[in-house]
């Protein structure tokens, strides 16, 4: 049993050092662990053993526990099962989502608590609030790094055990922090890729699990200007891995994804980066999960992303009776995505998000209408 009241993610990159780091000069009794959440599969690019002993050099420098899970059962079950499953019916999951509601703030709080500590620490960019009694996820205070989008899953139970001591940081701090403190992290490229399986060629590794169905090419017309290695592949608002060449009478414009039908396993696609069919204005999600525990009002105004970075947009919600949402714009919006996440802020708070179902762009009549 570890006697730490606090257990910090060590991911053996930078975030997580300095995030160990900080608690401790903060005096609190605090112990690494280690996620391990996807089996090696030879990959050269996945860089999970690396990172553990980044881990544990850190764990090594600062004198504290440290201790190794293998979750990857439990992330192939409840995040990359799905995450497969979405591509297969057209849609673009977001597996950080579901990774850190299933295996970061759910699995990783459940051992953590059965080490014997009261809260989990993480690496990220994001804050935790309290007023009037209840629990607030607040973004980042690096506005280029805030990690809040991906965190809104997150309810009462999970932010009440949760501390982001790198929240009110900007990422410049954090790695003079780290090198200050001789940490070998300092200068480590952060991790890209999907969540837990790294950085490497998307298209061959989703063609593992879902193997190439070549189909029709498709300008918003219905002309036939080539073949695809299958619509599960391309998302909307993709430029590349079109291989369209110069096409008679159409102009030089780069031609962009604007729709797919997975059923008729056909892409449709047209030319200029501000394509009509790329745009919407409204957008119907699943029903939406309320850090709060629900939602401020069954209609109001706040702002949203549909993407990670984006900058805000200022929209209009209402909560449909089985917890749905339809989401207006002030502006139209560009390449809005179903499987992705909308997710909803008023002001420094994030309320909380929903996948988006559908939208009203032109072609999405045309996309599988099964999910």
């Amino acid at each position: 049993m570890s006697h730490a009241r606090v257990i910090v993610g060590l991911s053996g990159g930078v975030d997580s050092s300095v995030a160990a780091l900080l608690l401790q000069r903060q005096g609190e009794s605090i112990a690494g662990l280690f996620m391990q959440n996807w089996n090696e599969d030879g990959d050269s690019d996945c860089r999970a053993e690396d990172d553990r002993r980044d881990a544990l050099r850190i764990a090594g420098l600062l004198g504290i526990p440290f201790h190794v899970r293998n979750f990857a059962a439990q992330y192939w079950r409840d995040v990359f099962t799905h995450f497969v499953e979405e591509y297969r019916a057209g849609r673009t999951p977001n597996p950080d989502v579901l990774c850190n509601r299933e295996i970061k703030f759910k699995v990783f709080l459940d051992e953590a608590r059965a080490l014997g500590a009261e809260k989990i620490a993480t690496g990220h960019y994001a804050r935790v609030g309290h007023r009037d009694g209840r629990w607030q996820l607040l973004r980042g205070l690096d506005a280029g790094k805030d990690q809040s989008y991906f965190l809104h899953q997150l309810g009462q139970e999970q932010l009440a055990a949760t501390l982001f001591p790198v929240g009110e940081l900007p990422k410049a701090e954090v790695r003079r922090l780290a090198a200050e403190a001789g940490l070998p992290t300092a200068a480590k490229k952060d991790s890209t890729g999907i969540c837990f399986i790294g950085e490497r060629d998307f298209r061959d590794f989703l063609g593992q699990y879902l193997p190439a169905r070549p189909g029709e090419l498709r300008a918003v017309d219905g002309a036939l200007l080539g073949e695809h290695a299958g619509a599960w592949y391309y998302t909307l608002g993709q430029r590349e891995g079109l291989h369209i060449g110069g096409v008679k009478g159409r102009g030089d414009a780069p031609w962009y994804v604007v729709g797919k039908d997975v059923a008729a396993n056909v892409v449709y696609v047209d030319q200029g980066s501000d394509s009509p069919f790329l745009h919407s204005r409204r957008l119907w999600s699943e029903p939406a999960h309320w850090v709060d525990g629900a939602p401020p009002a069954r209609t109001f105004a706040c702002t949203a992303k549909t993407r990670y970075r984006q900058a805000d947009q200022a929209c209009t919600v209402e909560v449909d009776g089985d917890g749905s949402l339809s989401v207006a714009f002030d502006t139209p919006q560009r390449a809005v995505t179903p499987g992705q996440s909308v997710v909803l802020y008023q002001g420094e708070v994030c309320l909380g998000g929903a996948v988006i179902a559908r939208t009203d762009a032109p072609l999405e009549s045309r996309q599988d209408p099964q999910k």
